[in-house]
């Protein structure tokens, strides 16, 4: 019995093994369809969150349809979020190959969900009760209310979205198909770009209500830069004036000019040995030149002194930075404008006539002044009159800001925290995991408004580079090289053709028609200079400023003729793949120059 039961119970053992093998293929198979199904539903409600969300990117002037939209948002990545964590899904995420590329989707969905539901969806309840017309003065006054409610659901967004991000972060990407992985990396950016955009949200639900006096007056220090005489910021400080604000109301308090500042015998404040081996003692000792540094913080501390020190000792809370370019924009927001002197300054005019024919119409250097003040009093009444587009505004000073033609410099050390990092605080070009900062620095050296004819063109490119790191933090070394190409657009008879307050009239040793720049280019932090040469061979000088390699150099320009600097240098091991430059905001919009090494 036993020999002939000993085949049978194989054979049942055979069966039995066929059967669990079956079973386990049609798990597997039951498996495969039920995550691919929920799979496929959940792409398909991702894909349509996308699609509401982009149409609600390109037009955020609505903020009731903002709300509405993002409730629909909310719905689909709610679904999706539950569509991709259910039991079923968490044990194939366990699969070889396959569960990573789960893992990823799960993983997006839920941080994509929680940015829908837990930030965007309270900040637009709060959005949808906001009027942008709130942004519009009315009889010089600013409704304050508004942005406290925004201020909260903001900062609560900010962190959501932080979280979110740093989620999606820290998906391994090495073992994700290509499509997966650039799709993880798109919504990587895109997270990181609306905590950016939400945490500069915060700021300015932040500090704007403290700016406009929510608690207490304040006092402001505006200085107008002259593009048409380049300082490293912008230009050169030629009129000031003293902004004060109070429970939202904003009055223009008083005006001066650049020749009201004497000519101080020593730096107002201590610059640092540094500082002065690369600028001299002259930003210090000049209203003209507190914006030859190209940091901010320290050009309004500066102002702040010498304001202090001609006006009994007042200490403003901030300084304020603007130039006629930023003008023009704020000009498209309240429509033209008609000057005591009858001119109507516009948009489209602004520039030329603040820039350049003020100069052709008036030789005394008080008239211009006077002229300089009478704009500066007609556009500021215009803005705080009520009748501005609030659109056409929040794009004029976010396009200003971008540009670095908006500067802000506050005098309270909690406030100058919120602005760090921005553009608005007008820092020194600054080196991260992700980006890679160059600066170059334009000064005019002739004593004279010959800049109006000047034109830069810079250049920033990798000659060779190695990539590195992972997918998620790549990293570069090799070499770039920077270029600024610096072209005098004069007549050619500048010379006799121009007024002398625009050539110089020969001061400084420069002929009359020639215009002498005096730039200064930061190399990133552990970036090695490996070659620099400039038209005519004048040579460089420079140092180093807060870690940073400075190169200095003065260049004369005829008019028709051109000069190019050009700097090459070596990138250390693990910098980052992208390069941009940061520099002088000129007549024309800054050009947006980035260099990506790309793997081989």
């Amino acid at each position: 019995m036993s020999e002939s039961a000993n085949p049978r119970a194989l054979r049942q053992a055979g069966v039995v093994f066929a059967w669990v093998v079956a079973a386990f293929l049609i798990a597997l198979v039951f498996l495969a369809g039920w995550v691919g199904v929920r799979g496929f539903l959940a792409y398909q409600h991702l894909t349509d969150a996308q699609a509401t969300a982009t149409a609600v990117r390109e037009d955020l002037t609505d903020p009731a349809l903002a709300s509405a939209a993002i409730a629909e948002v909310a719905a689909d990545t709610a679904a999706a979020r539950a569509l991709t964590s259910d039991p079923l899904w968490r044990v194939a995420e366990a699969l070889p190959w396959a569960g990573p590329q789960l893992s990823a989707v799960s993983t997006v969905a839920a941080a994509v969900d929680d940015v829908a539901g837990s930030a965007l969806a309270p900040l637009a309840d709060v959005a949808s009760g906001f009027d942008l017309a709130a942004l519009r003065p009315q009889d010089g006054r600013i409704d304050l209310a508004p942005f406290t409610d925004i201020r909260e659901a903001a900062a609560t967004g900010a962190s959501s979205i932080g979280g979110a991000a740093e989620a999606v972060a820290a998906i391994d990407r090495a073992p994700l198909v290509r499509p997966l992985r650039e799709a993880v990396d798109e919504v990587g950016t895109l997270l990181d770009e609306t905590e950016t955009a939400t945490g500069a949200l915060t700021r300015a639900a932040t500090l704007l209500p403290a700016m406009l006096g929510a608690d207490g007056p304040r006092s402001y220090l505006v200085l107008f830069q002259n593009n048409a005489e380049w300082r490293s910021l912008g230009g050169i400080p030629g009129a000031t004036a003293l902004v004060r604000t109070d429970g939202g109301a904003i009055s223009l308090a008083e005006q001066a000019s650049s020749s009201d500042f004497p000519r101080y015998d020593e730096s107002v404040l201590p610059l640092g040995s540094d500082v002065e081996g690369i600028f001299s003692a002259r930003p210090g000792r000049f209203i003209q030149n507190v914006t030859q540094i190209p940091d901010f913080a320290v050009s309004g501390a500066l102002a702040r002194e010498m304001w202090a020190r001609e006006r009994g000792g007042e200490q403003v809370d901030g300084v304020i930075a603007i130039d006629p370019v930023a003008l023009s924009y704020l000009l498209a927001a309240t429509g033209p404008v008609t000057l005591p002197t009858g001119d109507v300054i516009t948009a489209e005019n602004a520039v030329p006539l603040l820039l350049n024919e003020v100069y052709f119409r008036y030789e005394n250097p008080a008239d211009q002044d006077a002229f300089f003040a009478a704009a500066a009093a007609s556009v500021f009444s215009a803005l705080t009159a009520g009748g501005t587009d609030p659109t056409a505004l929040v794009d004029a000073l976010t396009r200003a800001g971008d540009e670095r033609r908006l500067l802000l410099w506050s005098a309270r050390e909690d406030e100058q925290a919120l602005l760090a990092g921005t553009t608005l605080a007008g820092p020194l070009p600054e080196t991260d995991d992700d980006i890679v900062r160059f600066g170059v620095y334009l000064n005019d050296g002739t004593g004279s408004k010959m800049d109006y004819y000047v034109s830069a063109t810079p250049t920033l490119t990798w000659d060779s580079c190695v990539t590195g790191g992972s997918a998620a933090s790549p990293t570069a070394s090799g070499t770039a090289t920077l270029t600024v190409t610096l072209t005098n657009n004069a007549p050619a008879d500048a010379a006799t053709s121009l007024p002398r307050y625009i050539t110089g009239g020969g001061a400084f040793d420069v002929d009359p028609g020639i215009a002498r720049t005096v730039g200064y280019v930061y190399l990133p932090e552990g970036f090695e200079l490996q070659d620099a040469t400039i038209t005519g061979d004048v040579g460089f000088g420079g140092g180093t400023h807060d870690g940073r390699r400075v190169l200095s150099f003065a260049v004369d320009v005829a008019p028709g003729a051109s000069a190019t600097a050009t700097v090459t240098v070596t990138a250390p091991e693990g910098s980052a793949p992208q390069l941009e430059l940061v520099s002088t905001p000129t007549l024309v919009s800054p050009p947006d120059l980035v260099a990506v090494c790309e793997p081989a």
